[in-house]
């Protein structure tokens, strides 16, 4: 029986801090000792309208948080404890849950909703409430059913279908729920609220609805239906209706042509003559169809135009329209929008669907945008030029360099002297452009730039003396300055023309980072920034200036080590400031370490270095942890054996790195330094090996540790192997038996989830990382431990091969370990060797590759083989 639990209920909301921890402490109780007694109780109290709202309110969030977590291994666990409770208390609370959707207070029948949908989450899947659908619709057809009945059935609808896959329901429960919800939404349902919550819900339940989608009877009625709710009196329902067509033009963009003229219509009066919210979802359904159009040429088979579905090339057919219409929203900018970076209007919604609509047209969009930048560019109001500023930057990607060449060089010097304007959002919006015009107009290797030996010195002029303005100002100089840099990256001779102001930009990027007036976000930018300017220059030319940035960002780590904390904002200062430290030192140290005339620059300061981040380490937090892991795989690159003298004191964060499962990041790029280590120290990494092993084991086996980090640690195991070599011995029982079960679990991922895609392919890579670092290690002493393991190595590649679509760096690695195979066992090789026609057609594949790295692995993979025959011969 349920216990009376709303005295705790509302004692555990008390404003005295001892009242509120005694009411938590006796929930916790009761939760421990009686779970489905505690569920049980908590849904008698939310159904009971005879009790406070407090109590109500704070029963469903507790019965809600006992069902869904954020956390994967969280959320695995209340799904367990869920489905062990007995049938009947679970069938007792879904009733008691399904009735107070009848409760006339709102604020129960909501939270019931999101109950409901959180146990339709859990059950629906595993076919245990079949009848869940069913008792719902009853609700949307009982004569005489309550408006407020209906709005929070339809809620818990939508709520339903966002939680559940549409594989979950059969066509007859979605034809019915579709049903429900199109009449919830016709404009002969009285009340407004069950309008929008039916409009609510259908957004939630298009991914459900592609068999009526099919339909062109079905299909015209629900659109007929949201194009009513769009035009409805209601602003937040024309709201719900826009998005759910900014949904359907990435869902069923092949089955829109027959509504493009009234969604055009529609859509167009919105911008114009609604009120913000409604228009922004107007915009954001033509970035939509942008989004949908770019892909499709992403895709295009080029002269064919073939892909799976029919490219409409509606924006080329509205552009006439649409352009003028996006060009008008512009105008409409906030006085305080470039101050806060949340802030989203309609002049920065028009502004990304221009840029949008300029990457799907490309050149078409130059004539239609450039008279309104002519017009407007010089106007006494501010609004006027920095809308023209604004759209000139917005169609800076997608146009032919040939075409926005003449414009841009046209135009810099406009440009640069409105960096001076009074008006801060004119600096800000030029400064803007001006990145952009550097990130994609500036590329002196391939041929063009913008920036000339002629202009090159007033562009920094101006932006050094740019980077001194207002805090949001100076954020957007320096991703200019990031980008101007970034243009002289392997340009040969061009890149000397930055070496003379390489020493006057560092110099400001630092008196940035130290300012006082903004907060960390121009920081980290600053010191970004001045990564990519060390990370860019010409390094036989700026060796001595970085020589010398070095001490002074030594000196800046050291500094933070004496701040005083006071609070945990202190300490996450503090910790932000060290992070952006431990990068640029990072940065300097991979520079000057990749020229053997310049690395003794470093190994005379690499011991204050690392003192420095060992320093770092005591702080504790993980995001200085991360960029110091990074920053000593660097220094262990640099130093090569001597980081052996670093490794007493240095182990111990290694291993609290590997062992960090809560902030995976940190665990990951961990791995990566032991891979850096064991290139740096090769055998000499060998008494540490014990300790590593049984960590990187123990990650592979934990099912808490995020599964982003396993493929990490298979490529470390190549690392340790290839270092130690026949000492690997040892641990070869424990590690390919996880490097078999990886590899089988590979051919069961989900590979029409592209995330799942991504995944897989690093787990294939790395397992083939993983054997090549094994097989080369025992290469030379025994190699024939290996020999058990290659049929089932060769299974894995055979099983890779006949992948489609294949990740080209996955056929590398694949084509790289079947080299190492036959050139480890060599004479042995023939034995396994026993098909070889997979073999010459996946050689023959990569043979044929435009990629001359891939051929290269080949030839030299044909050639192990052939001389493993050979031998046996």
């Amino acid at each position: 029986m349920a216990v009376e639990i709303t005295q705790f209920l509302l004692a555990a909301q008390s404003a005295d801090a001892k009242i509120r921890t005694e009411a938590e402490s006796n929930l916790s109780q009761f939760r421990e000792q009686n779970l489905p007694g505690f569920f049980l109780s908590l849904a008698v109290e939310l159904s009971n309208d005879g009790k406070p709202t407090e109590s109500r309110r704070l029963a469903g969030i507790v019965l809600k948080n006992s069902l869904d977590a954020k956390e994967t291994v969280r959320k695995q666990q209340l799904v367990q404890q869920w489905l062990t409770i007995d049938s009947s208390c679970k069938s007792q609370i879904k009733s008691l849950l399904l009735s107070c959707l009848g409760s006339s207070v709102r604020e129960a029948s909501h939270t019931a909703s999101q109950v409901i949908a959180k146990i339709a989450s859990i059950e629906v899947p595993q076919k245990q409430w079949p009848e869940l659908i069913g008792s719902l619709l009853v609700n949307m057809t009982q004569q005489g059913s309550p408006a407020s009945v209906k709005q929070a059935t339809l809620e818990t609808l939508g709520y339903v279908c966002e939680e559940i896959s549409h594989h979950d329901l059969v066509q007859d429960e979605v034809n019915s729920v579709l049903t429900a919800v199109v009449q919830g939404m016709n404009v002969e349902e009285e009340s407004v609220e069950v309008r929008l919550a039916a409009t609510r819900a259908l957004y939630n339940a298009l991914d459900f609805a592609q068999t009526n989608f099919d339909n062109e009877m079905e299909r015209n009625y629900i659109m007929k239906v949201i194009c009513e709710a769009a035009t409805a009196k209601e602003g937040q329902l024309r709201q719900a209706a826009f998005e759910c067509l900014v949904s359907i033009a990435s869902t069923y963009y092949e089955l829109l042509e027959p509504y493009m003229q009234a969604l055009f219509q529609l859509t167009a009066k919105a911008v114009k003559e609604d009120e913000e919210a409604v228009a922004l979802q107007a915009i954001e359904f033509w970035s939509s169809i942008c989004d949908e159009e770019i892909e499709l040429q992403d895709y295009e088979v080029p002269d064919s135009g073939d892909s799976s579905v029919q490219h409409s090339r509606f924006i080329e057919k509205a552009l006439e329209v649409l352009v003028p219409m996006l060009l008008e929203t512009l105008l409409k900018q906030d006085e305080e929008q470039d101050q806060d970076d949340d802030i989203w209007n309609l002049a920065m919604a028009g502004g990304t669907c221009l840029g949008l609509v300029a990457r799907t047209v490309g050149d078409a969009v130059v004539p239609l945008v450039m008279p309104f930048v002519e017009a407007n560019i010089m106007k006494p109001d501010w609004r006027s030029r920095e809308a023209a500023i604004y759209a000139f930057g917005s169609i800076l990607e997608g146009p032919s360099i040939e075409k926005l060449s003449p414009m841009v060089h046209a135009g810099l010097k406009h440009l640069l002297d409105a960096m001076k304007d009074n008006n801060e959002h004119i600096r800000d919006t030029t400064a803007w452009t001006l990145s952009r015009i550097f990130e994609l107009l500036h590329t002196p290797a391939s041929g063009f730039s913008v920036i000339t030996p002629a202009n090159l010195q007033q562009i920094v002029e101006v932006l050094l003396e740019s980077i001194k303005d207002v805090p949001h100002v100076a954020e957007k100089v320096c991703g200019a300055i990031y980008f101007l840099s970034q243009g002289y990256e392997d340009a040969g001779t061009s890149s000397s023309l930055l070496t003379p102001f390489i020493t006057q930009i560092i110099s400001s990027l630092i008196t940035t980072a130290d300012r006082t007036d903004s907060g960390s976000k121009l920081r980290t930018t600053a010191y970004e920034t001045l990564n990519e300017v060390v990370r860019c220059s010409n390094l036989s030319e700026t060796s001595q200036i970085i020589n010398h940035l070095c001490p002074v960002i030594m000196d800046k780590l050291a500094q933070t080590f004496e701040l005083q904390i006071l609070s945990s904002d202190d300490r996450e200062k503090q910790g932000d400031l060290q992070a952006s430290l431990c990068g640029v030192l990072q940065v300097i140290i991979q520079k000057l370490s990749s020229a053997d005339e310049t690395k003794a620059i470093i190994l005379q300061v690499a011991d204050q270095i690392m003192t420095l981040f060992l320093k770092v380490f005591a702080c504790r937090s993980s995001t200085v942890h991360e960029e110091a892991m990074l920053a000593i795989g660097a220094l262990a690159y640099a130093t090569g054996s001597d980081f052996l003298k670093y490794m007493p004191e240095f182990y111990k964060y290694i291993e609290m790195g590997l062992q960090n499962f809560e902030e995976y990041q940190v665990c990951s790029i961990s791995v990566g330094v032991v891979g850096d280590i064991c290139r740096a120290l090769d055998d000499k990494i060998l008494p540490y090996c014990d300790g590593i092993m049984t960590l990187l084991l123990k990650d592979l086996s934990s099912g808490e540790l995020n599964r982003s980090v396993k493929p990490p640690i298979f490529s470390c195991f190549g690392d340790i192997a290839l270092a130690i070599g026949e000492h690997f011995e040892k641990y070869l029982q424990y590690a390919l038996p996880m490097m078999q079960s990886a590899a089988q679990m590979c051919a069961q991922l989900d590979n029409s989830d592209d995330e799942m895609l991504e995944y897989g392919n690093q787990l294939r890579r790395s397992i083939f990382e993983a054997y090549s670092g094994l097989l080369q290690g025992f290469k030379s002493t025994k190699a024939n431990l290996m020999l058990p393991h290659a049929p089932h190595l060769l299974q894995f590649i055979e099983l890779v091969a006949k992948d489609s679509p294949r990740d080209e760096s996955v056929t590398k690695a694949a084509v790289a370990v079947l080299g190492d195979l036959a050139d480890a066992l060599g004479s042995s090789a023939k034995t396994i060797f026993k098909d070889p026609a997979f073999l010459e057609q996946l050689l023959g594949e990569c043979l044929q590759s435009d990629d001359e790295q891939l051929k290269e692995t080949a030839t030299w993979t044909q050639g192990m083989i052939g001389r493993a025959f050979s031998v046996c011969g």
